[in-house]
C-alpha cells in the first residue's frame, strides 16, 4: 500500500526512520517548510525532511495543506496517510484526497489530551500514565475513531523530551502492528470513550514559575516545560531558566523563592511549606550548569520570583 508521510520534528523523524526499516511503502513524504533556526536565522529543513533526503524520498514542503499541494500529492497515487506532529490543520478536500484516509499517531490516549502539546500537560498535570493512539483524521480536533493504543507508565523524573523519545519507538511498534491490518483490510475503528481534555500549545507565559505553588507542582512544571520553552523565573529581573529540579520531602521554614544551601543542596522554598531542590539551571545568556556552581556565584540573598 502506497504511503504518504507526514510530520516535521524529530520525534517524527524517529517514527519515519522505524517506519522506514520494516520496508513499509512510503512513496513521499510532506513536512513543513524550511525555517529560520539559531542567532543567524538560517533557513533548515525539518528534521523529517533531512530523513526523507537520505532515503531519497520525494519530499513536499508545504505550511498548509492547499489545491496545488494535493495535485502533488496525487502524482505519489496515495492509498494511505501516515500523520506524525505534522502541524498543519486537513481541510475536507485534504481528507477527501487520499483513498484510505489519513492517520494521526497521538501522544496521549485519546480523547485525554487532544491538542498540540500532550506530553508537556501529562506531566504537568502529574498523569501517571499515558499513551500512544492511532486514529483516523476527520474534520475534528482529535477526534476521529481510534484504530489502536498502547498504554505506559511515566517515570518519575521523565522530562517531556525523554518521554517523547519513548512514545515515538511505542508508535513505531504500534503502527507495525496496527498497518498491516490496514493493508489486509481487517482492522476495526472504535470511537473514544472517556472524559475529554485538552492540550493546548504551550506558551512561554505558562512556562513561568510560581513559587507558592507546592514543589511537586513545581516539579512537574520543571519537567513538563523540558526542552522546551524551559521552566523560568528571574531573579533581580533576570530570567533563570531551571532545567532540572526535584521536590524534597519534608516541611522547611524558608518562605517561597527564597534560596538557601543545606546539607549540600540548593533549595528554593515553596508553598505548603514544601521546598524544591535545583539542580540545573541556566542564567540569562549563559551556558546551562549546576546549581551548587551557580548558587556559588551569588554573593547576597538569593529570592526567585
Amino acid at each position: 500500500m502506497r504511503i504518504l508521510f507526514a510530520g516535521t520534528p524529530s520525534t517524527a523523524a524517529d517514527v519515519l526512520e522505524g517506519l522506514i526499516s520494516p520496508g513499509h511503502e512510503i512513496v513521499a513524504v510532506l513536512t513543513r517548510e524550511d525555517s529560520p533556526v539559531g542567532r543567524k536565522k538560517i533557513l533548515t529543513p525539518s528534521a523529517v525532511a533531512e530523513v526523507a533526503e537520505a532515503h531519497g524520498l520525494p519530499t513536499i514542503k508545504a505550511n498548509k495543506v492547499n489545491s496545488e499541494v494535493l495535485a502533488g500529492i496525487s502524482k505519489h497515487q496515495i492509498d494511505l496517510a501516515i500523520v506524525v506532529a505534522y502541524g498543519v490543520i486537513l481541510r475536507s478536500d485534504a481528507l477527501d484526497a487520499v483513498p484510505k484516509g489519513w492517520f494521526n499517531l497521538h501522544f496521549s490516549k485519546l480523547p485525554h489530551w487532544r491538542g498540540a502539546a500532550p506530553v508537556q500537560h501529562a506531566i504537568w498535570s502529574g498523569d501517571k500514565e499515558t499513551a500512544v493512539t492511532l486514529f483516523k483524521i476527520d474534520e475534528g480536533l482529535d477526534t476521529g475513531p481510534v484504530l489502536g493504543f498502547a498504554e505506559t507508565v511515566i517515570e518519575p523524573d521523565e522530562t517531556s523530551g525523554e518521554l517523547l523519545g519513548r512514545l515515538s519507538s511505542i508508535g513505531v511498534t504500534l503502527l507495525n502492528q496496527e498497518l498491516p491490518k490496514l493493508y489486509a483490510g481487517t482492522f476495526n475503528l472504535s470511537e473514544q470513550q472517556g472524559a475529554v481534555t485538552l492540550a493546548p500549545k504551550i506558551q512561554r507565559a505558562d512556562a513561568r514559575i510560581n513559587f507558592t505553588l507546592t514543589s511537586k507542582e513545581v516539579e512537574n512544571l520543571v519537567r513538563a516545560m523540558n526542552p522546551e520553552p524551559m521552566a523560568w523565573c528571574e531573579l533581580s529581573g533576570d530570567p533563570l531558566r531551571v532545567l532540572r529540579a526535584r521536590a524534597v520531602q519534608g516541611l522547611f521554614a524558608i518562605g517561597p523563592g527564597e534560596v538557601l544551601v543545606q546539607d549540600d543542596l540548593v533549595l528554593v522554598g515553596c508553598g505548603s511549606e514544601s521546598a524544591l531542590e535545583l539542580i540545573e539551571v541556566q542564567p540569562a545568556s549563559k551556558t546551562p550548569m549546576s546549581a551548587k556552581s551557580w548558587m556559588n556565584g551569588q554573593s547576597a540573598k538569593v529570592v526567585l520570583e
